[in-house]
């Protein structure tokens, strides 16, 4: 197996900290390292010294970030002291979200649209889709001519965008323009006022390509997700095609890039353990387990975001309301005092505690649909080929947000 491609991703604070010479960076840094350039190498090693010596950590824009997984899962648990609405509560009501962002809502309406939503999430309309799922990924490798090809390109990236296309009830030939907006969405630096206007006209132009749909939709109702949220009453009142855009935003960036960065962590980790790697292809009842062990070692989102309601603490550290909270998933992830060997790819430990979906009413509504096409693609990849390595020559690059995962994962491959 090739390794030296991929050893700085995989695990990567010990070898980064040897390279450079230094330890990583503390508490006195003014920003959070990011997963650019390095893989995560600087952030993973950063994210464990703030655990063990700072795991309530206030930046120089007043910003407070936590680390353990006991404080991240009990902040997740109280929505009543930790808002998810950070558009409303940081803009002094200025601003409100969407009803269709599910992300940014609170209850009571946070409970009231996404039982609305669910319906489109249920296990059975999920489990029933994996037919079509396995021929649709049938079908983009069987596009694949060559032995080296990219991941992300080939499979990683258009199959969920085709998937989310069809529960939209939009044209899945459209998933390249739908592919433009979720790297232009991802690629937003909110400190970048340039980046954050480029972000906003992206917002304006998927939700007037949405219209004609939604105005279908209304005209005559279709058995799709899209004809689903018209019909929709919420209070007595009907859904706002600002709601439905917005919700289907969501569905196309959110859904796209947890399925893409999932398959692809999951080839690196494999990667990097040839054994592991021989077993899981002769035991495919292995697969579930590997795509859980890759969720908590590679979550796709390395953190997320709340908004203190009122005065709080975290442990020892005191908080004031509409205070920004930055809940890092990652580190969570790799708290030794929850996970053995936090650091290692284990696929038999107990993951029934990882955090890269969430905790608490926001757990993501997609995760079912996520982990069905991760383990769609992984099997669908070891039928095809005999041998799967990440190109040992490839210099990978990765998102600059706070998605854990490589743009391109180039592969080498032997076919069955």
């Amino acid at each position: 197996m090739a390794q030296h491609g991929t050893s700085e991703v995989l695990d990567p604070s010990r070898e980064a900290a040897e390279a450079q010479g230094s330890t990583a960076p503390g508490p006195e840094v003014t920003r959070a390292p990011t997963v650019e350039p390095d893989g995560g190498a600087t952030l993973l090693d950063w994210a464990a010294g703030m655990r063990r010596t700072c795991p309530v950590w206030r930046d120089a824009a007043g910003h407070v970030h936590v680390f353990r997984h006991e404080d991240v899962q009990r902040i997740l648990a109280d929505p009543a002291t930790f808002s998810s609405d950070t558009v409303g509560r940081l803009s002094g009501g200025e601003r409100q979200a969407p009803r269709g962002t599910l992300l940014l809502l609170d209850p009571p309406l946070h409970g009231k649209m996404r039982r609305l939503v669910s319906r489109a999430f249920t296990p059975g309309l999920i489990s029933g889709l994996e037919p079509w799922i396995t021929d649709v990924t049938g079908e983009l490798l069987d596009a694949v001519g060559t032995d080296r090809f990219d991941l992300v390109d080939a499979l990683a990236n258009p199959l969920p965008v085709t998937v989310i296309a069809r529960m939209l009830g939009v044209p899945t030939g459209d998933r390249g323009r739908f592919q433009g907006w979720a790297d232009q969405l991802l690629s937003t630096d909110p400190e970048d006022p340039e980046s954050v206007r480029r972000m906003e006209e992206t917002a304006v132009t998927i939700s007037a390509y949405l219209q004609d749909f939604i105005d279908e939709r209304r005209a005559s109702p279709r058995d799709d997700l899209l004809g689903t949220l018209v019909t929709a009453e919420l209070d007595d009142e009907r859904l706002t095609d600002e709601d439905i855009a917005s919700f289907a935003t969501l569905l196309l960036l959110a859904g796209h890039i947890t399925t893409s960065v999932l398959l692809g962590n999951a080839l690196m980790c494999l990667d990097r353990d040839p054994d592991l790697f021989a077993r899981v292809r002769e035991d495919r009842s292995l697969v579930p387990a590997v795509i859980e062990e890759t969720l908590r070692l590679r979550p796709p989102f390395t953190r997320i975001e709340r908004v203190t309601t009122r005065q709080t603490a975290v442990g020892d550290s005191p908080i004031a309301p509409d205070t920004l909270v930055h809940l890092w998933l990652l580190s969570a992830n790799r708290d030794d005092q929850v996970f053995e060997d936090a650091s290692d790819f284990r696929p038999h430990r107990s993951n029934a505690r990882q955090a890269a979906f969430g905790h608490g009413i926001h757990y993501c509504i997609g995760a079912p649909l996520a982990r069905l096409e991760g383990r769609i693609a992984l099997n669908a990849l070891l039928d095809r080929f005999t041998r799967i390595h990440v190109d040992p020559d490839a210099r990978l690059t990765y998102h600059g947000t706070n998605v854990f995962g490589a743009r391109h994962l180039p592969l080498c491959v032997e076919r069955a």
